[in-house]
């Protein structure tokens, strides 16, 4: 796991109406701070990808569909520096996933259906401290494509 990343499990209430999903409270111990929250919405086998922040932590969970987030530590000083990590979640694995500032993500929608990610940021969207690049990118030589078997 790469260094600072968390993976929360979420409570999921259901009865014969439906069902809540929680996401975060100000009270939970992983809460640092509210910038803002957006949903990101995905369609099959898109990819959102790569970003980075420099100032933002995020709080990424799927609340419809799922997606595969993969992650690559950019940090030079951290103890995972250039490393990958993978995480399937969404309605079949619902969870948090907190992202520091300087590690590099992006997420693909897995299945047959669109995707929704919600991110609770720690600051509000700031054009001038992200940085986009190519899903593609041999600097991280991701392999997108699933693998069979």
């Amino acid at each position: 796991m790469i260094d600072g990343v968390t993976v929360t499990p979420l409570k999921t209430i259901l009865d014969e109406r439906g069902l809540v999903r929680h996401m975060m409270r100000s009270t939970d111990p992983h809460f640092r701070q509210f910038g803002e929250i957006y949903f990101s919405q995905i369609f099959p086998n898109a990819i959102k990808a790569w970003h980075v922040h420099r100032k933002m932590e995020l709080n990424y969970a799927v609340i419809s569909g799922n997606i595969k987030l993969v992650l690559y530590d950019d940090r030079r000083e951290s103890r995972t520096y250039k490393e990958l990590q993978e995480i399937f979640m969404g309605e079949d694995n619902y969870v948090m996933v907190t992202v520091p500032p300087h590690v590099i993500n992006g997420f693909k929608a897995i299945g047959n259906q669109k995707a929704i990610v919600a991110n609770c940021a720690t600051i509000p969207h700031d054009p001038e401290e992200i940085e986009r690049f190519d899903p593609f990118d041999k600097r991280i030589g991701y392999n997108w494509d699933i693998r069979q078997g």
